[in-house]
């Protein structure tokens, strides 16, 4: 999940796995391929930027588990 700010300041975590695209109108818009929409603070820099951060911990993790099977998740 990635945490980001709905345009009245509420904090959420969205599952980016449900992102289907993402547009400046000039608030940041995401649909989701529920058809649900988010307009966000944060830039479609910044939502790519925090999926790209969350991918990279994920595959780090794999990689761990698969170099040091023994040890398991940390």
């Amino acid at each position: 999940m990635i945490r980001l700010t709905r345009l009245n300041n509420i904090p959420f975590y969205l599952n980016p796995d449900l992102i289907e695209h993402v547009e400046t109108t000039p608030d940041t818009l995401i649909s989701l391929t529920s058809g649900q929409k988010f307009m966000v603070l944060e830039t479609a820099e910044e939502v790519l930027e925090r999926i790209v951060a969350l991918r990279q911990r994920i595959y780090e993790g794999v990689l761990l588990a698969v170099r040091h099977p023994a040890a398991g998740p940390q």
